[in-house]
């Protein structure tokens, strides 16, 4: 192998961040995540209550390592769910503290909110605990 393809090839090795698989925690079977208020189909105003539902497992704050636990992410207008083997990113509201329900201020128009239940270190659960995604219009 000549010297110049061998130092590109180090230098690819050295550079490219390694992102290892990290275990994810089993759920049980039957958990399921939901979103109680507001209803798919619902017209709200600017500012409104997101309330957050979950039956099968318990809601306990990012950190805690206890079986069938996990702590709630929102996601807001996503195209795709997030990646299933690594912590939950910045796009994704999280609400760590153990939180059932939130404000939120949406711009007028129409927007989809969907549930996904993250263990102690935000990853999702295997298999995942996602609720149905709902549209709400905001006038």
């Amino acid at each position: 192998m000549n010297k110049r393809l061998f130092s590109l090839l180090l230098l690819l090795l050295i550079t490219t961040p390694v992102v290892a698989e990290i275990a994810r925690t089993p759920s049980p079977e039957g958990a399921a995540v939901y979103i109680i208020s507001p209803a798919d189909g619902e017209t709200v105003p600017a500012t409104f209550t997101v309330r957050f539902g979950l039956k099968g497992m318990g809601v306990a704050p990012a950190g805690t390592d206890k079986a069938n636990t996990g702590h709630h992410h929102l996601l807001v207008d996503s195209k795709a769910m997030p990646v299933l083997d690594q912590p939950m990113g910045g796009d994704i509201k999280h609400f760590g503290g153990g939180q059932t329900e939130t404000e939120l201020t949406l711009e007028p128009g129409v927007h989809t909110l969907q549930l996904i239940l993250g263990d102690k270190a935000h990853v999702p659960h295997d298999p995942p605990v996602v609720s149905e995604v709902i549209t709400i219009t905001v006038r």
